[in-house]
């Protein structure tokens, strides 16, 4: 009963690690892009830099880049579950 404890706990890590992560990693960046919006003369150069950013988010998000990054975080933890599984599965067949 502990394997399947232990393995539930990893896989909840796991998922959350995985949606948080690339939540972390694009709003931080987008965050400090528009910080760098209020350097004067970087107004034009994060407006290059964020808007295409935005509008791939958009695409995913059905025309609203937040759900565009929920999506695209939703994908990752899918991906980081399928990963936590197939390692479990490989460090079980090895021992």
């Amino acid at each position: 009963m502990s394997i399947i404890t232990n393995f539930l706990r990893s896989l909840l890590v796991s998922i959350i690690f995985s949606f948080v992560a690339p939540m972390l990693i694009i709003g931080g960046f987008l965050l400090s892009v528009s910080l760098l919006a209020y350097i004067p003369g970087f107004q034009t150069v994060t407006d290059a830099i964020a808007n295409p950013i935005l509008e791939f988010l958009a695409i995913f998000g059905s025309g609203t880049p937040l759900y565009g990054l929920f999506v695209i975080c939703s994908t990752f933890s899918v991906v980081g579950a399928l990963f936590e599984i197939y390692a479990y599965y490989r460090c079980q067949i090895l021992r």
